[in-house]
């Protein structure tokens, strides 16, 4: 009995040795993995009222002034509204356009369904429709004056922010309500975050500097090579040729 006893201990010690059986020491330890520590959100404020607010569709205005559309509303770089204040992601604006009521309602509607107002708030980096745009009746005949108003808009410029999104939240997580916001929008449109706004720009540079080929558009429309300037226009030498009516071309160098 006793050499049976000592058999049967001689081909589990065997067993462990030669790996047929599962060590459950090593077992316990093959599934660790290390993950990066998670972000830091302690010293993040979440704003009192933290979903965006309405807009109205009208401005309260005692007489409405009838303004031409002017391609100067939406033509070229924004001067405001290019850099965060209090988010951290947002959508980027790549070319000039109108934003509508019914644009405005579709953001707000959209991101305060997707959002947790507890742990992720976002503002609003453009104005309520201010702009009036004018339109006639069907079936009246030319002349007559300006029509009535219409309804209101936006002008957004390139290189603008629509919106920011923060809180304690990540990048990834707010993204794809971001994406789908920006196709549905009347310009091309980019979600964006702080550090991917700032690489952009930190590219852009550098394609300015290691640019290899001489002829650039600046050079040759200030030089009037070949009598350019003929048609051009005095936006094109001022904007660098970047900024093609309300179109943005950020390609190009």
């Amino acid at each position: 009995m006793a050499l049976s006893l000592w058999n049967r201990l001689t081909r589990l010690r065997g067993l462990l040795l030669t790996g047929r059986m599962a060590n459950p020491q090593r077992a316990a330890t093959a599934g660790l993995k290390s993950y990066e520590p998670p972000p830091d959100f302690s010293k993040v404020e979440i704003r009192e009222r933290p979903k965006l607010r309405f807009m109205n569709r009208a401005p309260d205005l005692v007489k409405v002034i009838r303004k031409p559309r002017e391609l100067k509303d939406i033509r070229g770089p924004a001067t405001e509204g290019r850099e965060f204040q209090e988010g951290e992601y947002g959508i980027l604006a790549l070319g000039g356009g109108y934003l509508r009521w019914g644009h405005l309602e579709m953001i707000r509607l959209t991101l305060n369904r997707k959002f947790d107002s507890r742990t992720t708030f976002s503002v609003w980096r453009v104005e309520a429709p201010h702009k009036p745009i004018t339109r006639k009746g069907l079936g009246q005949r030319m002349g007559g004056g300006k029509g009535a108003v219409d309804h209101y808009v936006t002008p957004v410029k390139a290189e603008q922010l629509i919106l920011e999104v923060g809180g304690r939240c990540e990048f990834e997580e707010v993204l794809p309500a971001l994406e789908q916001v920006a196709k549905k929008l009347p310009f091309p449109a980019k979600a964006v975050s702080r550090e991917s706004l700032k690489q952009m720009r930190e590219e852009l540079e550098e394609k300015k500097r290691n640019n290899q080929n001489p002829w650039t558009f600046e050079r040759i429309v200030s030089r009037n090579m070949m009598g350019c300037r003929k048609y051009m226009s005095p936006y094109d030498l001022q904007y660098k040729g970047r900024y093609w009516g309300k179109r943005y071309l950020i390609d190009r160098i």
